[in-house]
Protein backbone atom coordinates (compact mmCIF):
# COMPACT_ATOMS: atom_id res chain seq x y z
CA UNK A 1 0.00 0.00 0.00
CA UNK A 2 1.45 3.21 -1.15
CA UNK A 3 1.40 5.57 1.82
CA UNK A 4 2.15 9.02 0.17
CA UNK A 5 0.90 11.44 3.79
CA UNK A 6 4.59 9.56 5.43
CA UNK A 7 6.48 9.87 2.47
CA UNK A 8 5.53 13.53 3.06
CA UNK A 9 5.98 13.50 6.59
CA UNK A 10 9.43 11.96 6.11
CA UNK A 11 10.68 14.49 4.02
CA UNK A 12 9.53 17.78 5.51
CA UNK A 13 11.60 16.29 8.57
CA UNK A 14 14.68 15.80 6.25
CA UNK A 15 14.31 19.09 4.92
CA UNK A 16 14.15 20.38 9.49
CA UNK A 17 16.76 18.52 9.69
CA UNK A 18 19.34 19.95 7.20
CA UNK A 19 18.43 23.31 8.27
CA UNK A 20 19.42 23.31 11.37
CA UNK A 21 20.26 20.72 14.21
CA UNK A 22 19.31 23.67 16.99
CA UNK A 23 15.73 24.28 15.42
CA UNK A 24 15.01 20.57 15.03
CA UNK A 25 15.96 19.76 18.65
CA UNK A 26 13.93 22.85 19.96
CA UNK A 27 10.98 21.42 17.81
CA UNK A 28 11.68 18.08 18.88
CA UNK A 29 11.55 19.32 22.75
CA UNK A 30 8.28 21.49 22.02
CA UNK A 31 6.59 18.01 20.71
CA UNK A 32 8.19 15.47 23.48
CA UNK A 33 6.68 17.69 26.33
CA UNK A 34 3.03 17.76 24.71
CA UNK A 35 3.79 14.38 24.32
CA UNK A 36 4.29 13.38 27.83
CA UNK A 37 1.25 15.78 28.68
CA UNK A 38 -1.00 13.10 26.68
CA UNK A 39 0.63 10.20 28.43
CA UNK A 40 -0.23 12.17 31.43
CA UNK A 41 -3.99 12.39 30.34
CA UNK A 42 -4.29 9.16 28.84
CA UNK A 43 -3.27 7.20 32.09
CA UNK A 44 -5.31 9.47 34.75
CA UNK A 45 -8.68 9.21 32.71
CA UNK A 46 -7.82 5.50 31.97
CA UNK A 47 -7.73 4.74 36.00
CA UNK A 48 -10.55 7.40 36.75
CA UNK A 49 -13.16 5.96 34.72
CA UNK A 50 -11.90 2.48 33.68
CA UNK A 51 -13.02 -0.58 35.42
CA UNK A 52 -11.45 -3.49 36.66
CA UNK A 53 -13.71 -5.86 35.14
CA UNK A 54 -12.43 -5.38 32.18
CA UNK A 55 -9.45 -7.10 33.09
CA UNK A 56 -10.86 -10.30 33.68
CA UNK A 57 -13.51 -10.29 30.98
CA UNK A 58 -14.24 -12.10 28.95
CA UNK A 59 -11.54 -14.71 29.16
CA UNK A 60 -9.63 -13.95 32.05
CA UNK A 61 -6.41 -11.46 32.74
CA UNK A 62 -4.32 -13.60 30.56
CA UNK A 63 -6.60 -14.75 27.49
CA UNK A 64 -3.85 -15.91 25.39
CA UNK A 65 -1.21 -17.41 28.35
CA UNK A 66 1.64 -17.09 28.67
CA UNK A 67 2.29 -18.03 24.99
CA UNK A 68 0.51 -15.01 23.85
CA UNK A 69 2.70 -12.55 26.55
CA UNK A 70 5.91 -13.66 24.71
CA UNK A 71 4.50 -13.68 20.93
CA UNK A 72 3.75 -9.77 22.06
CA UNK A 73 6.67 -9.06 24.21
CA UNK A 74 8.86 -10.15 20.82
CA UNK A 75 6.90 -7.66 18.54
CA UNK A 76 6.92 -4.63 20.49
CA UNK A 77 11.11 -4.88 21.72
CA UNK A 78 11.47 -2.31 19.11
CA UNK A 79 10.18 0.10 21.51
CA UNK A 80 13.54 -0.19 23.26
CA UNK A 81 15.62 0.88 20.85
CA UNK A 82 17.34 4.07 21.11
CA UNK A 83 18.34 4.43 23.94
CA UNK A 84 21.90 3.41 23.29
CA UNK A 85 22.26 6.44 21.37
CA UNK A 86 23.23 8.56 24.36
CA UNK A 87 26.32 6.49 24.88
CA UNK A 88 27.34 9.24 21.05
CA UNK A 89 27.85 11.55 24.04
CA UNK A 90 30.31 10.44 26.15
CA UNK A 91 32.72 12.72 24.77
CA UNK A 92 31.04 15.65 25.15
CA UNK A 93 29.32 15.40 29.12
CA UNK A 94 31.68 15.26 32.23
CA UNK A 95 32.17 11.84 33.97
CA UNK A 96 30.56 9.63 31.48
CA UNK A 97 31.22 6.21 33.46
CA UNK A 98 28.72 7.35 35.98
CA UNK A 99 26.38 9.38 34.20
CA UNK A 100 25.85 7.60 31.17
CA UNK A 101 24.12 4.27 33.08
CA UNK A 102 21.89 6.43 35.00
CA UNK A 103 20.91 8.50 32.45
CA UNK A 104 20.34 5.22 30.24
CA UNK A 105 18.85 3.50 33.07
CA UNK A 106 17.01 5.99 34.38
CA UNK A 107 15.22 6.64 30.51
CA UNK A 108 14.68 3.19 30.15
CA UNK A 109 12.88 2.88 33.88
CA UNK A 110 10.38 5.94 33.34
CA UNK A 111 9.43 4.98 29.52
CA UNK A 112 8.75 1.39 30.59
CA UNK A 113 6.51 2.66 33.71
CA UNK A 114 4.95 4.99 30.94
CA UNK A 115 4.42 2.04 28.86
CA UNK A 116 2.72 -0.22 31.21
CA UNK A 117 0.77 2.56 33.17
CA UNK A 118 -0.94 3.44 29.71
CA UNK A 119 -1.52 -0.25 28.78
CA UNK A 120 -2.85 -0.84 32.14
CA UNK A 121 -5.29 2.50 31.46
CA UNK A 122 -6.10 1.08 27.92
CA UNK A 123 -7.30 -2.31 29.14
CA UNK A 124 -9.23 -0.67 32.23
CA UNK A 125 -11.23 0.97 29.83
CA UNK A 126 -12.14 -1.22 26.86
CA UNK A 127 -12.16 -5.30 26.98
CA UNK A 128 -9.29 -6.57 24.91
CA UNK A 129 -11.54 -7.80 22.48
CA UNK A 130 -12.83 -4.71 21.43
CA UNK A 131 -9.21 -2.78 21.39
CA UNK A 132 -9.07 -1.69 18.29
CA UNK A 133 -6.10 -2.83 16.34
CA UNK A 134 -5.20 0.75 14.51
CA UNK A 135 -6.62 3.12 17.08
CA UNK A 136 -6.49 1.46 20.19
CA UNK A 137 -6.71 4.68 21.94
CA UNK A 138 -8.70 6.70 20.28
CA UNK A 139 -11.14 3.65 20.05
CA UNK A 140 -11.26 3.84 23.30
CA UNK A 141 -11.80 7.20 23.98
CA UNK A 142 -14.66 6.47 21.74
CA UNK A 143 -15.80 3.27 23.51
CA UNK A 144 -16.79 5.13 26.14
CA UNK A 145 -18.82 8.03 24.81
CA UNK A 146 -16.04 10.81 25.21
CA UNK A 147 -15.33 11.65 21.15
CA UNK A 148 -13.70 14.82 22.29
CA UNK A 149 -10.76 12.82 24.14
CA UNK A 150 -10.25 10.15 21.19
CA UNK A 151 -9.56 13.31 18.73
CA UNK A 152 -7.17 14.72 21.20
CA UNK A 153 -5.62 11.36 22.03
CA UNK A 154 -5.13 10.75 17.82
CA UNK A 155 -3.27 14.14 17.61
CA UNK A 156 -0.99 13.50 20.18
CA UNK A 157 -0.43 9.56 18.78
CA UNK A 158 0.03 11.72 15.97
CA UNK A 159 2.90 14.46 17.26
CA UNK A 160 4.61 11.63 19.03
CA UNK A 161 5.17 10.00 15.77
CA UNK A 162 6.64 13.05 14.36
CA UNK A 163 8.56 13.67 17.45
CA UNK A 164 9.85 10.05 17.27
CA UNK A 165 10.93 9.65 13.71
CA UNK A 166 12.48 13.07 13.72
CA UNK A 167 14.83 12.00 16.78
CA UNK A 168 15.59 8.83 15.28
CA UNK A 169 16.40 10.29 11.82
CA UNK A 170 18.72 13.05 13.47
CA UNK A 171 20.60 10.00 15.23
CA UNK A 172 21.27 8.18 12.24
CA UNK A 173 22.67 10.86 9.84
CA UNK A 174 25.04 11.09 12.34
CA UNK A 175 25.82 7.45 12.69
CA UNK A 176 25.70 7.26 8.56
CA UNK A 177 28.45 10.70 9.10
CA UNK A 178 30.66 8.68 11.14
CA UNK A 179 30.63 5.74 8.95
CA UNK A 180 31.29 7.37 5.75
CA UNK A 181 34.37 9.25 8.04
CA UNK A 182 35.38 5.69 7.97
CA UNK A 183 35.30 4.80 4.55
CA UNK A 184 33.08 2.03 5.19
CA UNK A 185 30.77 4.00 2.89
CA UNK A 186 31.13 6.51 0.21
CA UNK A 187 32.66 9.70 1.77
CA UNK A 188 30.95 11.97 0.63
CA UNK A 189 28.24 11.31 3.10
CA UNK A 190 30.62 12.38 5.77
CA UNK A 191 31.10 16.09 4.21
CA UNK A 192 29.10 18.38 7.14
CA UNK A 193 27.63 21.75 5.35
CA UNK A 194 30.21 24.94 6.37
CA UNK A 195 27.25 26.61 7.47
CA UNK A 196 24.57 24.76 9.11
CA UNK A 197 27.09 22.27 10.52
CA UNK A 198 24.47 19.52 9.73
CA UNK A 199 26.20 16.14 8.12
CA UNK A 200 23.80 17.29 4.91
CA UNK A 201 24.62 14.34 2.30
CA UNK A 202 24.05 11.71 4.89
CA UNK A 203 20.25 13.29 6.03
CA UNK A 204 19.39 13.83 2.19
CA UNK A 205 20.44 10.30 1.74
CA UNK A 206 18.56 8.63 4.95
CA UNK A 207 15.62 10.70 4.33
CA UNK A 208 15.43 9.39 0.74
CA UNK A 209 15.71 5.77 1.74
CA UNK A 210 13.20 5.94 4.74
CA UNK A 211 10.80 7.42 2.40
CA UNK A 212 11.15 5.01 0.13
CA UNK A 213 10.42 1.83 2.85
CA UNK A 214 7.27 4.29 3.96
CA UNK A 215 5.89 4.17 0.53
CA UNK A 216 6.87 0.50 -0.51
CA UNK A 217 7.01 -1.38 2.48
CA UNK A 218 4.28 -2.81 5.04
CA UNK A 219 4.62 -1.91 8.38
CA UNK A 220 4.29 -5.02 9.70
CA UNK A 221 7.45 -6.42 8.33
CA UNK A 222 9.19 -3.22 9.13
CA UNK A 223 8.26 -3.75 12.87
CA UNK A 224 9.49 -7.61 12.32
CA UNK A 225 12.47 -6.44 10.29
CA UNK A 226 13.70 -4.12 13.12
CA UNK A 227 12.85 -6.43 16.06
CA UNK A 228 14.93 -9.56 15.00
CA UNK A 229 17.56 -6.44 14.53
CA UNK A 230 17.37 -5.35 18.12
CA UNK A 231 17.93 -8.81 19.58
CA UNK A 232 20.22 -9.69 17.45
CA UNK A 233 22.46 -6.53 18.88
CA UNK A 234 21.20 -7.14 22.65
CA UNK A 235 22.18 -10.58 22.22
CA UNK A 236 26.08 -9.90 20.52
CA UNK A 237 26.52 -7.29 23.35
CA UNK A 238 25.69 -9.84 26.34
CA UNK A 239 28.18 -11.97 24.57
CA UNK A 240 31.13 -9.24 24.23
CA UNK A 241 29.91 -7.92 28.04
CA UNK A 242 30.59 -11.40 29.56
CA UNK A 243 33.70 -11.87 27.05
CA UNK A 244 35.44 -8.18 27.84
CA UNK A 245 34.57 -8.59 31.67
CA UNK A 246 36.58 -12.30 32.13
CA UNK A 247 38.73 -12.27 29.04
CA UNK A 248 39.93 -8.80 28.56
CA UNK A 249 39.83 -7.22 31.48
CA UNK A 250 40.42 -9.86 33.91
CA UNK A 251 43.21 -11.82 31.59
CA UNK A 252 41.49 -15.50 31.49
CA UNK A 253 41.84 -18.25 28.66
CA UNK A 254 39.79 -17.35 25.80
CA UNK A 255 38.90 -20.51 25.35
CA UNK A 256 36.75 -21.43 28.62
CA UNK A 257 34.40 -18.51 27.93
CA UNK A 258 34.06 -18.96 24.01
CA UNK A 259 32.54 -22.66 25.38
CA UNK A 260 30.56 -21.01 27.73
CA UNK A 261 28.73 -18.73 25.05
CA UNK A 262 28.52 -21.60 22.70
CA UNK A 263 26.99 -23.68 25.69
CA UNK A 264 24.35 -21.23 26.68
CA UNK A 265 23.47 -20.27 23.24
CA UNK A 266 22.93 -24.13 22.46
CA UNK A 267 21.30 -24.47 25.67
CA UNK A 268 18.78 -21.44 24.75
CA UNK A 269 17.94 -22.51 21.66
CA UNK A 270 17.02 -26.31 22.60
CA UNK A 271 14.97 -24.63 25.28
CA UNK A 272 13.27 -22.09 22.82
CA UNK A 273 12.55 -24.87 20.51
CA UNK A 274 10.81 -26.96 22.77
CA UNK A 275 8.82 -24.46 24.05
CA UNK A 276 7.70 -23.68 20.51
CA UNK A 277 6.95 -27.09 19.02
CA UNK A 278 5.18 -27.84 22.71
CA UNK A 279 8.19 -30.45 23.88
CA UNK A 280 6.99 -29.50 27.49
CA UNK A 281 7.49 -32.89 29.04
CA UNK A 282 11.04 -33.11 28.93
CA UNK A 283 12.98 -30.12 26.53
CA UNK A 284 11.87 -27.44 28.98
CA UNK A 285 13.18 -29.17 31.95
CA UNK A 286 16.29 -30.55 30.31
CA UNK A 287 17.44 -27.28 28.16
CA UNK A 288 15.72 -25.25 30.99
CA UNK A 289 18.33 -27.19 33.95
CA UNK A 290 21.07 -27.46 31.16
CA UNK A 291 21.22 -23.41 31.30
CA UNK A 292 21.35 -22.75 34.74
CA UNK A 293 23.98 -25.84 35.61
CA UNK A 294 26.27 -24.05 32.81
CA UNK A 295 26.01 -20.90 34.02
CA UNK A 296 26.46 -21.78 37.64
CA UNK A 297 29.48 -24.42 36.47
CA UNK A 298 31.19 -21.53 34.40
CA UNK A 299 30.40 -18.91 37.25
CA UNK A 300 32.60 -20.95 40.03
CA UNK A 301 35.48 -22.43 37.79
CA UNK A 302 36.20 -18.85 36.10
CA UNK A 303 35.82 -15.96 38.68
CA UNK A 304 35.67 -12.41 37.56
CA UNK A 305 39.08 -11.61 39.49
CA UNK A 306 39.27 -8.12 37.67
CA UNK A 307 36.35 -5.86 38.89
CA UNK A 308 36.29 -2.38 37.01
CA UNK A 309 36.58 0.63 38.71
CA UNK A 310 33.09 2.75 38.75
CA UNK A 311 30.00 1.96 37.09
CA UNK A 312 29.58 -2.01 36.40
CA UNK A 313 27.54 -5.17 35.90
CA UNK A 314 26.58 -6.91 39.17
CA UNK A 315 26.26 -10.68 39.67
CA UNK A 316 28.15 -10.81 36.44
CA UNK A 317 27.59 -13.72 34.66
CA UNK A 318 24.28 -14.01 35.71
CA UNK A 319 22.17 -10.63 34.44
CA UNK A 320 24.15 -11.09 31.14
CA UNK A 321 23.70 -14.66 30.42
CA UNK A 322 20.01 -13.97 31.46
CA UNK A 323 20.15 -11.76 28.52
CA UNK A 324 20.89 -13.78 25.80
CA UNK A 325 18.42 -16.72 27.09
CA UNK A 326 16.17 -14.01 26.82
CA UNK A 327 16.88 -12.61 23.32
CA UNK A 328 17.09 -16.00 21.89
CA UNK A 329 13.77 -17.01 23.21
CA UNK A 330 12.00 -14.07 22.25
CA UNK A 331 14.00 -14.59 18.14
CA UNK A 332 12.51 -18.24 18.01
CA UNK A 333 8.71 -16.49 18.38
CA UNK A 334 9.21 -14.36 15.35
CA UNK A 335 8.15 -15.55 12.13
CA UNK A 336 9.88 -17.67 9.48
CA UNK A 337 9.66 -14.84 7.26
CA UNK A 338 11.41 -12.31 9.46
CA UNK A 339 14.34 -14.59 9.60
CA UNK A 340 14.45 -14.88 5.61
CA UNK A 341 14.46 -11.24 5.24
CA UNK A 342 16.88 -10.75 7.74
CA UNK A 343 18.97 -12.97 5.95
CA UNK A 344 18.73 -11.50 3.19
CA UNK A 345 19.08 -8.06 4.27
CA UNK A 346 22.68 -9.92 6.01
CA UNK A 347 24.11 -11.55 3.14
CA UNK A 348 23.60 -7.83 0.97
CA UNK A 349 25.63 -5.43 3.88
CA UNK A 350 28.08 -8.20 4.34
CA UNK A 351 28.81 -8.43 0.33
CA UNK A 352 28.68 -4.84 0.36
CA UNK A 353 31.24 -4.66 3.49
CA UNK A 354 33.49 -7.09 1.59
CA UNK A 355 33.23 -5.62 -1.87
CA UNK A 356 33.58 -2.32 -1.27
CA UNK A 357 34.02 -1.37 2.36
CA UNK A 358 37.29 -3.45 2.96
CA UNK A 359 38.95 -1.87 0.27
CA UNK A 360 37.78 1.60 0.62
CA UNK A 361 39.43 1.45 4.15
CA UNK A 362 42.32 -0.11 3.47
CA UNK A 363 42.83 2.81 0.81
CA UNK A 364 42.14 5.36 2.99
CA UNK A 365 44.48 4.18 5.17
CA UNK A 366 47.29 4.03 2.50
CA UNK A 367 46.41 7.79 1.55
CA UNK A 368 46.23 8.86 4.75
CA UNK A 369 49.87 7.48 5.71
CA UNK A 370 50.97 9.15 2.62
CA UNK A 371 49.50 12.57 3.23
CA UNK A 372 47.50 12.74 0.46
CA UNK A 373 43.95 12.16 2.17
CA UNK A 374 41.52 14.85 1.49
CA UNK A 375 39.49 14.71 4.29
CA UNK A 376 41.38 16.22 7.47
CA UNK A 377 40.33 13.67 10.24
CA UNK A 378 40.82 16.20 13.19
CA UNK A 379 38.69 18.83 11.24
CA UNK A 380 35.94 16.32 11.01
CA UNK A 381 35.94 15.49 14.69
CA UNK A 382 35.97 19.10 15.79
CA UNK A 383 33.06 19.60 13.23
CA UNK A 384 30.75 16.37 14.90
CA UNK A 385 31.72 17.26 18.48
CA UNK A 386 30.64 21.22 17.72
CA UNK A 387 27.31 19.60 16.40
CA UNK A 388 26.73 17.57 18.99
CA UNK A 389 27.10 20.27 21.33
CA UNK A 390 24.34 22.27 19.48
CA UNK A 391 22.14 19.04 21.03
Amino acid sequence: MLDFPAVALILLLTLCLCHSTKESSTLNLIMTVFHVMFFGFIIIAGFCIGSTNNLVKPKGLAPFGVRGVLDGAAIVYFSYIGYDSASTMAEEIQNPSQSLPIGIIGSVVITSTLYCLMSLSLCLMVPYNKISEKVSFSGAFKHIGWNWASNVVGAGASLGIVASLLVAMLGQARYLCVIGRARLVPSWLAKVHPSTGTPLNATLFLGLCTASIALFTDLEIVIEMISIGTLLVFYLVANALIYRRYVIITNNPPFQTLLFLFLLTSSAIGFSMSWKFNQQRWGLPLFGMSTVTTIAFFNYTVPCLSHPTGWSMPFMPWPAALSIFLNVFLMTTLKRFSFERFAIWSCFITMFYLLYGVHSTYKAEERESAGDDEVNPSSAVQQTKLDIQVL
